[in-house]
């Protein structure tokens, strides 16, 4: 008589980690404390940069990839803003060009000379003027050479030429509540944007018009996120109701219906966004591949 197995086997049982030496990784970073939902940190092919705790102003990290283990804490940094740094991005077309965002309201885009920093860095090549309030978003542009997107906790995002310090484009009156996230699509031609007020939009910044909207993406009240993957779909998390995590995967086209939902367990789960051959991801009733 045969026994059929009831239990699922998963297809990472015989996969393993294997931990890294203290020599590889990057120690004693005093990254900064402050609140504010964001990665705190940008890696490019040459370098590391970190948000760090600094007094008297904002400041992050930049170190060489190669260089690992115990960072003095003397370190020089980049230490131009006067309010705590809320968020960074490499250009993706200048491995030596980062920008970045604060509590004081300004964008600058800073110059990183080859071989990494041997002095603090205090003046930036740029200086970005236009928000009110806080900026805790800056995405560049993916295709577009000197295009920088910021968001603020105006409810603003402003689009920016930086070789001008131009504004080119703003969108003032479309988010009602804080913007938690902005992402462009793979070639730059729409952004999309999660909202508190529940809300997934699709925006075309060239004709300043509305693509697509998901109202109640996500039904809880705490913070989501959303980006676009290479085939144009929307990849969602957040929280339903009841406190549950949720992932979720939405098509703009079919106006921004959802393809599929799935919830996870209880309890801390951070979520890491792998992409593999082709960016997709599967979803299944409870469990999530990404390949």
């Amino acid at each position: 008589m045969s026994f059929r197995k009831v239990v699922r086997q998963s297809k990472f049982r015989h996969v393993f980690g294997q931990p890294v030496k203290n020599d590889q990784c990057y120690e004693d970073i005093r990254v900064s404390r402050v609140t504010w939902d964001s990665t705190f940190c940008a890696v490019n092919p040459k370098f590391l940069a970190v948000i760090v705790e600094a007094s008297g102003g904002g400041a992050f990290m930049v170190l060489p990839l190669n260089k690992t283990g115990r960072i003095d804490k003397a370190y020089p940094t980049v230490c131009g803003h006067t309010g705590p740094v809320l968020d960074i991005d490499w250009c993706p077309h200048n491995d030596e060009v980062i920008a970045s965002g604060s509590e004081d309201c300004t964008v600058m885009v800073w110059q990183i000379p080859e071989n990494g920093l041997t002095s603090p860095l205090t003046e930036p090549v740029v200086v970005l003027e236009g928000h009110t309030k806080r900026v805790g978003i800056i995405t560049w542009h993916p295709t577009a050479r000197n295009v920088l997107l910021s968001a603020g906790c105006d409810n603003v995002v402003l689009i920016w030429n930086v070789g001008t310090a131009e504004e080119l484009y703003r969108l003032d009156s479309l988010h009602p509540d804080l913007i938690y996230n902005v992402s462009w699509n793979h070639n730059g031609s729409l952004f999309c944007t999660a909202c508190k007020d529940k809300s997934v939009r699709i925006i075309d910044p060239r004709r300043g018009t509305l693509v697509a909207e998901r109202e109640k993406a996500h039904e809880g009240a705490r913070p989501m996120r959303a980006i676009f993957l290479a085939d144009g779909k929307v990849f969602t998390t957040g929280f339903s109701r009841m406190s549950e995590r949720q992932l979720a995967l939405w098509d703009p086209v079919s106006d921004a219906t959802s393809l599929r939902r799935a919830g996870l367990r209880p309890g801390p789960h951070p979520s890491i966004f792998l992409p593999g051959p082709g960016r997709q991801i599967s979803m299944e009733e409870k469990s999530v591949c990404i390949t």
